[in-house]
């Protein structure tokens, strides 16, 4: 019984003692955790770097000079010589036309031969006639020339009406030798952008009231310019002149320079603003393809700084009409410290005066907070 009543005092010490671990153990937490945590800011310093303020434009890089080539006679395609892609120079050969008579201008042509010919036949007899009778003497010499002038002009006349009708059948004459046209040749040197013709179209020669059947369009593509448009809010800002940064859509992680030369006296209304056009030269790298028509999106340079001081701008803090920042003076000991700005691009502004590149900026704590 004793050693019943012993294990049973054993168990309930055992017990209490638990219980009373366990409710320190709650008072510890609970103080601990109503303790506030003191706040530990982070701190930022100035850097070197180069502040562009700049306006981007939208647009594209398009060759300065695309020549459309069209026929001179009307008819169908034979052959085409090129393709997309090709380099030409001026007078190659791009394609050829075979012609379809027109019937109308056919039936003229063999008309006036015919016409020619009896003519010319006419004064052919006539002139060897004269001819017998000035060696006989029976007619002066003045007559004698009426008459070689006559079969002259009969003889240049049909040469002529032959000549007519092979234009209209063939585009070509015999005293033409290689000129035709019904080879269609470059007139520039440069590339072929483009052939909306194949063999067996019908084509129409370029007149007062057809602009003609396109064969090729021609452009030289090393030399190129960006065309784009500028919201009337920013065409204020820039004038011809000022540098561009061009980046090209289909090339990555490269830029290219451009000159503005050309800014739009009228806007065009486009999705309820109005845009204004400019064109800029584009200065090419050798090493750098640029296709006619890649999309880009040039950054107009309103202004520049190089190799400045500059914090970023989300370090500002502000009080009535001043700008200051928290300068650190002592481990997490800070003090206000006014400055003076200069250009910023929207994420870092440059620092004209009150500070140093070793001094150490607090950090404002809802950024804190953020991180």
């Amino acid at each position: 019984m004793k050693k019943t009543s012993v294990l049973k005092k054993i168990i309930r010490i055992a017990v209490l003692v638990i219980i009373l671990a366990a409710f320190g153990i709650t008072i510890f937490y609970l103080y601990n955790k109503s303790k506030e945590k003191p706040v530990v800011f982070i701190t930022e310093q100035p850097f070197t770097t180069n502040i562009i303020k700049k306006t981007v434009a939208t647009g594209s890089v398009i060759p300065r000079e695309e020549i459309e080539i069209k026929p001179t006679v009307s008819g169908i395609v034979e052959k085409v010589y090129v393709e997309p892609g090709n380099k030409v120079k001026k007078g190659d050969v791009l394609a050829k036309v075979r012609i379809i008579p027109n019937l109308v201008n056919l039936n003229n042509a063999e008309g006036r031969l015919e016409r020619a010919q009896i003519a010319f036949d006419d004064a052919r007899i006539n002139f060897n006639r004269q001819e017998k009778l000035k060696s006989g003497g029976v007619i002066s010499a003045s007559e004698f020339q009426m008459a070689e002038i006559t079969y002259r002009n009969a003889q240049q006349e049909l040469s002529a009406a032959e000549a007519n009708l092979e234009l209209v059948r063939e585009g070509t004459t015999k005293k033409a030798g290689a000129a035709t046209n019904t080879l269609i040749t470059s007139t520039i040197n440069g590339m072929i952008l483009d052939v909306p013709v194949k063999v067996g179209s019908s084509v129409i020669e370029a007149n007062n009231f057809n602009p003609g059947t396109t064969i090729a369009f021609i452009a030289n593509i090393g030399d190129m310019i960006f065309q784009g448009k500028v919201d009337e809010t920013e065409v204020g800002k820039i004038n011809p002149g000022m540098p561009l940064l061009l980046m090209v859509g289909a090339i990555e992680n490269d830029t290219f320079e451009a000159i503005l030369k050309y800014i739009s006296p009228k806007g065009v209304l486009e999705n309820g603003a109005v845009q204004f056009e400019i064109k800029a030269d584009v200065d090419l790298k050798n090493d750098k393809f640029i296709r006619a028509g890649y999309s880009a999106n040039a950054d107009i340079v309103l202004q520049r700084v190089n190799d400045v001081m500059a914090i970023k701008e989300s370090l500002l803090q502000f009080e009535n009409d001043s700008i200051f920042v928290e300068v650190e003076v002592a481990p997490q000991q800070y003090e206000k410290r006014m400055i003076k700005t200069g250009l910023s691009d929207g994420i870092n502004i440059e620092v004209l005066s009150g500070l140093t590149k070793d001094d150490k900026i607090k950090v404002p704590q809802l950024r804190n907070a953020g991180n």
